[in-house]
């Protein structure tokens, strides 16, 4: 009897979940907790919204409803619909990966040349406040009415606020770290790449996470202005033309692009956390 309870007691112990076990299944739970309330909000303001239409409550007319939503996209030539997604999404990438790769090469010369960075601030500053649509005619100008345009209204619209937080990135680094790199003869490349980059990988994501938003806003904000095709130029043409069903679907589509972006950057977050273990 002894020895059955001794031969026993591992395989009782392997049963019993260890305090790291339960904390990552709480996690675990948490985590669907959340998506399964974010789904289910989306689900209950979208019955909600169908039923104020279908009530009287709203006029479905300047408001439009998910069932005219519906009927409206399956009313749309697919191939029309995906032309002009895939020329307002071209757009966004492109003003988004320009404007990012640019706003990081400024910072990082701002913050190799400490002069020009104490010159430079107060105009970047003002950049920043200053309305980039009011710039628009000038654009067109310069690069032509078309999808150069509107990359350039997004790079405009991103690039600012990406030096700005960036720099701020840069800047927070502790002064000790650098004077000790520096101290055991470290160059400004290696201080950048081996201790400002990774120290800044959080404040970078989150960088990815602004100007996935701001590059719609800008996207968007080009084929206002001078756009033949796009996402855009469907809201402008269905508010023209008193289509507001057609307006309401294009900006359903772009909220589903947006999202489909940010899950990408949010992915690449995922990815960092586990490559240089930040939390």
């Amino acid at each position: 009897m002894i020895k059955r309870s001794v031969k026993a007691l591992p395989c009782r112990m392997r049963k019993v979940k260890s305090p790291r076990q339960i904390y990552l299944a709480k996690r675990r739970n948490d985590k669907l907790t959340v998506i399964l309330l974010q789904i289910g909000v989306l689900a209950a303001l979208i019955g909600l919204w169908e039923l104020a239409a279908q009530l009287g409550w709203i006029d479905p007319f300047i408001t439009s409803c998910p069932s005219r939503i519906v009927k409206t996209l399956g009313g749309i030539d697919a191939a029309d619909l995906f032309r002009h997604i895939g020329y307002t999404l071209l757009e966004c990438i492109v003003g988004f990966i320009v404007a990012s790769a640019i706003g990081i090469l400024i910072a990082v010369l701002l913050w190799r040349f400490n002069k020009f960075r104490r010159v430079a601030e107060p105009y970047i500053v003002v950049l920043n406040a200053l309305p980039k649509i009011a710039l628009g005619p000038i654009i067109i100008i310069m690069v032509g009415a078309g999808s150069q345009a509107i990359i350039m209204m997004t790079v405009l619209i991103c690039v600012i606020v990406t030096i700005i937080s960036v720099l701020n990135g840069f800047m927070s680094v502790d002064d000790g770290k650098i004077f000790l790199m520096r101290s055991m003869g470290a160059s400004r490349f290696q201080i950048l790449t081996k201790l400002i980059f990774p120290a800044n990988v959080p404040a970078l994501v989150n960088m990815l996470k602004i100007n996935v938003g701001l590059a719609w806003v800008g996207t968007i904000m080009g084929e206002y202005l001078v756009s033949t095709a796009g996402l855009g130029y469907l809201i402008i043409y269905g508010s023209q033309v008193f289509k507001m069903d057609l307006v309401m679907a294009s900006t359903v589509i772009l909220c589903l692009l947006a999202t489909a972006m940010y899950l990408g950057v949010a992915a690449v977050e995922r990815f960092t956390k586990r490559r240089f273990h930040t939390d």
